[in-house]
């Protein structure tokens, strides 16, 4: 039987006539690292609310470390890792201080494991945190999370902000510890190359519903994009199976398309087309086309396992 950290089953959040949840039923399966992603108002923000405690679901159920996340004891909470955009710390004391006081709320507090990862970010142990860069703040943050020696590590947008040097030096420290621990990691982020280059799982919510689930290579297999040019009058173009996404660019239409084969040229060129050639799609494209298609149905991949 899959051992899952995160199960809710038709789970709902309702304020007043807007559902931030809609009866979404996701369960998250034990290791790697699973990201969410999804347009604002997604329900991401939402959902880890709820699954920390923080917040009271309207109906429905959410479990996290096989407890119902509305129970959390101090014990539970300990063996969650959470860091959010904001990487609020108290600016009044020095790192070393600051790491003192977390040692002594966490029996399996690792102090090798901080040390490694905030010498990513040329944090010293004097520094106070008032000190520090938005980009330290956030290694500081995540090394703290992460000497918890958490069995999940949950991040919510945690590069939000960060220059290019910082953002590296985030995904680097992420990726080495996860790969020398046996935490899970659910991952929020709107960037999509750090989904492409982190990412194990890809969870696609759309207005509190879980709209796709599977591994992003996977997800990228069945998105393509198809180049054809029309000499003539475009054709009708609504009675084309699976289209995503239509652009037209210096003359050449662009179709983002889901689970479409050589069939897909075969309807072009039945239209009209004079060319009519497929092209592979960036993640970043392939989810933007994905959810700005309300039209397409599809069944998750992994929603019911």
């Amino acid at each position: 039987m899959t051992d899952y950290l995160i199960q809710t089953d038709a789970l709902t959040v309702q304020y007043g006539r807007k559902r931030a949840l809609d009866k979404l039923t996701l369960n998250v399966a034990r290791g790697g690292i699973h990201a969410i992603v999804g347009a604002n108002g997604a329900g991401k923000s939402t959902l880890f609310r709820v699954l920390l405690g923080f917040e009271t679901a309207s109906a429905g159920s959410a479990r996290i470390l096989g407890c119902d996340s509305g129970a959390l004891t101090p014990a539970l909470r300990g063996r969650i890792g959470f860091v959010n955009e904001e990487h609020t710390l108290p600016g009044w004391m020095r790192v070393d201080q600051l790491t003192a006081m977390q040692r002594r709320q966490y029996p399996q507090w690792s102090q090798g494991r901080f040390e490694a990862v905030a010498r990513n970010f040329h944090v010293l142990p004097e520094q106070k945190i008032t000190e520090l860069s938005r980009g330290e703040r956030a290694g500081v943050n995540l090394a703290l999370a992460l000497a918890q020696c958490p069995e999940l590590l949950v991040l919510d947008e945690p590069t939000l902000g960060l220059d290019v040097v910082a953002k590296r030096a985030f995904l680097e420290a992420l990726m080495i510890s996860c790969h020398d621990t046996a935490s899970t990691v659910v991952y929020c982020s709107h960037q999509m190359e750090e989904i492409e280059r982190v990412a194990d799982n890809l969870i696609i919510l759309e207005r509190g519903r879980l709209r796709h689930m599977s591994a992003p290579s996977d997800f990228c297999e069945r998105v393509q994009l198809w180049v054809a040019e029309f000499p003539f009058r475009e054709p009708d173009l609504s009675v084309l199976p699976g289209v995503l996404d239509i652009a037209r660019i210096d003359g050449f239409t662009h179709f983002v398309v889901f689970d479409q084969g050589d069939d897909f040229g075969v309807h072009l060129r039945l239209l009209g087309a004079r060319s009519a050639h497929a092209m592979p799609v960036s993640l970043d494209r392939a989810v933007n086309g994905f959810l700005s298609s309300g039209h397409i149905s599809t069944t998750p991949l992994s929603a019911a396992a």
